[in-house]
């Protein structure tokens, strides 16, 4: 619904009484996370639930820094979280930029073999793959989970659509008769223009990098985790330990919400100005 100029449309009762109905839904698991992370278990298990916060929340945080190495595994997490974003974001511009605007031979077959390989299960490349990092000698070591992440047909074939649309040919031809080459084309015209788009898929890559749970389980070991491998080891017992768990899983969390709230702005910042520009 677009507003007249010099008017601003404001939603009703119904819209704002939508709004605070999905906002408290959404964002009541973390509420309970943060209220479980801070009662004990025997807390937990009484009925009904409490459901405020309790005075538990440290003696937890230290019960997981003691059954697991969390100050090590978030580094890790952090580590190969940004590594495969940049990497992702990066080489997914590079790729989808060609895809959408160079002309070269075998082009379309090359983009329909690459949106191809996303409706192969990951599950099936697993022990080949485990089997070339044996080879390199790179498991327990975070390369093994950073190098197998860096490019994804997801993201290539996400940049080639969003560039589609928002990056004009004829950009790239008055750039190409004022001299520039390819390489001057991507960083001057083809960045500036893709970062709204770029903003989305880095979020989207560390968001499933860092709880990423399959192949770090399979390339690690206890002694060098990432979060979602130490988190693995929390609560451990005949009785498991859930507050202590959720402890674990709340600091987990909180990194990915730093970065969604760092993240969110430039996104919704990028598209309005995408928009206000059409």
């Amino acid at each position: 619904m677009r507003s007249r100029a010099g008017r601003t449309l404001h939603g009703g009762r119904l819209a704002y009484a939508v709004l605070i109905t999905a906002v408290l839904v959404f964002a009541f698991p973390f509420y309970w996370t943060v209220v479980a992370a801070s009662r004990s278990n025997a807390e937990l298990a009484q009925v009904p639930p409490a459901l405020l916060p309790g005075p538990d929340l440290f003696r937890n945080f230290e019960a997981v820094t003691e059954e697991a190495d969390i100050g090590l595994a978030l580094v890790n997490s952090l580590i190969v979280s940004g590594s495969i974003t940049l990497g992702t974001v990066l080489c997914c511009t590079l790729a989808g930029f060609a895809f959408a605007k160079l002309r070269f031979r075998g082009r379309n077959a090359l983009l329909a073999i690459t949106v191809g390989t996303m409706m192969i299960p990951p599950q099936l490349g697993v022990i080949p793959l485990f089997m070339l990092v044996a080879e390199l000698g790179w498991v327990n070591q975070l390369q093994s989970v950073i190098l197998p992440g860096l490019v994804s047909a997801f993201g290539v074939f996400f940049m080639r659509q969003f560039l589609v649309q928002a990056l004009p040919d004829e950009l790239i031809e008055a750039a190409r008769v004022d001299g520039a080459s390819t390489a001057r084309i991507f960083w001057s015209i083809v960045v500036p223009v893709a970062r709204p788009g770029m903003a989305v898929l880095g979020l989207l890559t560390f968001m499933a990098a860092w709880n990423d749970f399959f192949w770090p389980i399979v390339a690690l070991t206890s002694q060098n985790p990432t979060v979602q491998v130490a988190l693995r080891q929390l609560g451990g017992g005949y009785v498991h330990d859930q507050s202590v768990i959720m402890a674990g899983t709340l600091l987990g969390t909180l990194p990915v919400l730093l970065v969604f709230g760092l993240l969110g702005r430039q996104i919704v910042g990028g598209i309005m100005q995408g928009a206000v520009k059409g």
